[in-house]
């Protein structure tokens, strides 16, 4: 049975450019087939990715049948994986986030999860010498994921080890990093034909800090002001969506990737107090605040959530 890949639910670039390098790697050298998979659109940078390196958008599935050998990327909450993971084969996981517990395996498998920025490089190392076979697109792949999850090595998650795995990518396919980073954050930053409702389910994870259930959405972008002039639209939807995903609030943090801080969107008491418990910072009367040098959810936003 075909080995299905995938990643996060509201797949960004590293939950969809992981899945196919390491299906490729499954496929085309270790002679186990396997599929990348989606569990849902991927975002605008992700798009970009896809067609920018002429790879093939993997089909998307809201379900895993009972027995479905799967291996699991750049996640391992069963938060963000369909409902029925733990009745799959899960074969394997790679990722770069923190332990989070409550999968179930049918038994031993193989895991790897390393404090690096990006699945993809964990994936680099665990390659080795094969990458050599690899075609360009999937090295195009891996490159993107990197500069993607690093915000070209601006996030404080990135390491010494996902910047020297860029660079000699970049260097293998004769790509500029700045100038294609700036392509990828061009693309991530055109949110126009996304709804309210879209655009805070785009990159959001959900986690329970004291009693309460957020839905922690983040939108990187090189032009905030895009997103913030919709910002009274996107208040008022947080309200409907928080109620449709059985959350308690929604918090949206919009990240100026070029000025490298954070804008939170406050719409109410409770998102003031927790801003104000998480950041020691005073969330006055106005309905934004400007954190600044936040950019990364994983180390700097969901480790100081209080209430």
């Amino acid at each position: 049975m075909t080995t299905l890949v995938f990643g996060h639910k509201s797949p960004d670039t590293d939950s969809t450019g992981s899945p196919l390098i390491w299906a490729w790697y499954l496929s085309d050298v270790k002679g186990t087939p396997a599929e990348a998979v989606l569990l849902g659109e991927p975002n605008t940078e992700a798009a970009f990715m896809l067609e920018r390196w002429n790879l093939p958008k993997p089909r998307i599935i809201d379900t895993v049948e009972s027995g479905q050998p799967v291996v699991i990327v750049d996640t391992n909450n069963p938060a963000e994986l369909p409902d029925a993971i733990n009745d799959a084969d899960i074969q394997g996981i790679i990722d770069h986030h923190k332990l989070v517990g409550g999968l179930e395996t049918k038994g031993p498998i193989d895991i790897r999860i390393e404090p690096l920025a990006c699945t993809a490089t964990i994936m680099h190392k665990m390659i080795g010498d094969d990458l050599k076979k690899a075609p360009e697109n999937i090295k195009g792949a891996m490159l993107s994921c990197i500069l993607s999850d690093t915000l070209e090595f601006r996030s404080p998650t990135t390491t010494d080890e996902d910047r020297a795995v860029a660079e000699a990518l970049a260097a293998d396919l004769g790509i500029d990093i700045p100038a294609y980073a700036a392509e990828m954050f061009a693309a991530k930053s055109d949110v126009s034909r996304f709804s309210d409702a879209e655009l805070l389910r785009m990159d959001s994870k959900t986690y329970e800090v004291g009693g309460k259930t957020f839905r922690v959405s983040v939108l990187e972008t090189t032009s905030p002001a895009t997103v913030l002039s919709r910002k009274d639209s996107l208040m008022q939807t947080m309200t409907t969506v928080a109620t449709e995903d059985g959350a308690d609030q929604v918090l949206l943090f919009v990240i100026d990737i070029l000025k490298e801080e954070a804008t939170l969107l406050v719409p109410n008491d409770l998102v003031k107090a927790v801003a104000e418990k998480s950041f020691s910072t005073v969330a006055g009367d106005g309905d934004l605040l400007v954190l600044p040098g936040v950019v990364s959810r994983k180390k700097q936003i969901i480790p100081n959530l209080a209430i």
